[in-house]
Parts: structure tokens; sequence; C-alpha cells
């Protein structure tokens, strides 16, 4: 009798594992939660979002993941409270930055980018194979009754992340070439959804993905709206030459933080809600607005730049 055939563990599931295991402070059950997320995204996003018909069954899981603090090496509970925004959270970028993350040729390691995203964990960009991209179809999304269209747009970059994405779920994406990758975020530029790259703990601790948001659909857009601050600014801020604004309104209604308004037929840029996206710029046909660096709206997360200080 021919003994009973073991299934092993798909390849990009044991070089997920396999990463994983290089890095200290990567822990078993961050494996465990980050197979759960990227193997049922749509099953996580949905529960997270309140959108998926088993929300209220999932809902203790998901509030009991999100409680549990990181445990240090001895086993007791680290001291410093870290929050479901420290875990898994998005930088706004602009078109430019944007597509400087999906045209990296090289594979890189930039680590303890505090400045640049300013959470307690997930703020490295390690990136393998970065020419392997994957476009999955948006969990946020697909978990709404009325999404917004088209839904592939969530790029997935670099490996393990792009071939396990490609391997369990091969109805909902597909594999595509930097320049396809750069189309698609012009295209949802000009839709006027946002770029937002994303860092999850659970997906060894790293950037992973860009995500083309839309703010009807976003859960991350969503949670920042009721208090959760999954999103840290793009490192600029909107400034309006009031003597080109006509005050058509037309950046006012397609800036997805709402952080524009019309007062005496000028544009007036809400400072503290604007995260310099630059999507209202390019929509300007006046070419009243511009991006401008600021401060207090962090540091630019611009690869090359990161890159060549890298090497200094």
């Amino acid at each position: 009798m021919k003994p009973k055939q073991k299934f092993p563990p798909r390849p990009s599931t044991r070089a997920f594992y396999k990463e994983g295991k290089g890095i200290p402070s990567y822990k078993l059950f961050d494996f465990i939660h980050g197979y759960v997320y990227a193997r049922w995204p749509y099953l996580y996003i949905g529960v997270g979002t309140g959108e998926h018909p088993l929300t209220r069954l999932f809902q203790p899981v998901v509030a009991l993941i999100n409680r549990i603090s990181p445990i240090s090496d001895d086993g007791n509970l680290e001291e410093d409270t870290v929050t479901f925004a420290d875990t898994y959270h998005g930088k706004v970028v602009p078109p430019q930055a944007a597509a400087g993350l999906v045209k990296i040729e090289e594979e890189i390691t930039l680590e303890d980018l505090e400045p640049i995203i300013p959470y307690a964990r997930a703020r490295d960009i390690v990136m393998k194979n970065p020419q392997h991209i994957v476009a999955l179809e948006c969990p946020c999304r697909v978990s709404r009754a009325d999404p917004c269209l088209p839904l592939d747009v969530c790029l997935i970059i670099g490996d393990p992340f792009a071939s396990f994405i490609r391997e369990h779920h091969p109805q909902r994406s597909r594999r595509i070439t930097q320049t396809e990758a750069v189309e698609i975020l012009e295209a949802e530029h000009e839709r006027g959804h946002v770029h937002h790259a994303f860092f999850k703990d659970a997906m060894l601790e790293r950037f992973y993905a860009i995500c083309n948001c839309c703010s009807c659909c976003c859960g991350a857009m969503q949670a920042q709206r009721t208090g959760t601050l999954m999103l840290t600014a793009s490192g600029y801020l909107c400034h309006v030459d009031q003597s080109l604004c006509e005050g058509c309104g037309v950046c006012e209604e397609i800036c997805p933080f709402d952080a524009i308004e019309i007062n005496n037929k000028i544009s007036i840029v809400i400072e503290e809600a604007c995260m310099g996206c630059g999507i209202c710029v390019d929509h300007c046909q006046e070419g009243a607005l511009r991006l401008e660096r600021d401060p207090r709206k962090g540091v630019p997360l611009e690869i090359h730049n990161l890159m060549e200080e890298a090497l200094m």
C-alpha cells in the first residue's frame, strides 16, 4: 500500500517563512499573521472595514490580534504600547515618488527609516526581485457593494510578496511589467486616487505594496477619518497662488482628504488635513496649485534619494 502523499507548503510560502526566519524580531505569531493576511486578504480587509458578511463572527479575533503587544525574547510584554496603526500603515507618495518605487532595478535594503515612516514597527524597505510586480484586485474595493473601478490597482512589489500573491490568488492577480505599473499609477492619479506605500509588521516588517486608494473604498482612509492614524503625510503641503485661482472648485471636489475649501471664490488649503498627495495640483487647469516641502509634514519617501544617501 502506497503511503499517503504529503503536500508540502507552496514554494512562495516556504520563501516567505525563510525570509521571516532571518529577521530577529519576527516571531512565529508574525508569520502566521502574515500568512493569514496575504492568503485571505479579502476576508481580512473585509472584516477590518466591517463590510464582510462574517464581520460579526471574526471581529473578536481581529480585536485580539490588534490588542496583542509584541513579546520580547524573555517572554515578557514589551513596555512600549504599539497600536494597530503602528503595525499596519501607509505613507502618502506623490506620483513621481510612487513611480520611483516601481522602477527600482536592483535589490536594496534601507532600514530604520523613522524620520520618513514615523511608526514603531514596519518601517524598512527591503526589495528583493523588485522587478517582480503583481497587480491584485484591491481587497478594499472588492469588499464594497458598489466599488470604484478598475479593481486590480494594488501593486505588490518584490519577493516573496509578489510570488506569494500570484501563487495563491491566480484568479485575482496578474504579473505586470514596471512600465505597466507606472501606467496604472498614472491612470489612478488621473481618476483622483491617491498612492499609498504600505508597510505591515506581519509582512516581514517592511514595505510590500503601493495601493491606489479612493476615499470611498479605502479602509485605511476610513480608519484615518475615524481617528486611527494609519496614514502619514508625504512631506509636502499644497499651496495656492491666489492670483491664478479662479475658485472653480475642481480641487475641492477631487481632494481625497477634504483638505481644500472654496472661500470667497478662492481655494483655501486646510493645512492640518492636507497630506500632500498632489492630486489637486495636476487637476488644476489654471496652474494655481503647487506642492512645497513642509517639515511639519515629515520627510518624503523618495527612494532614489534614499539610495544615494545610503551609499555615502
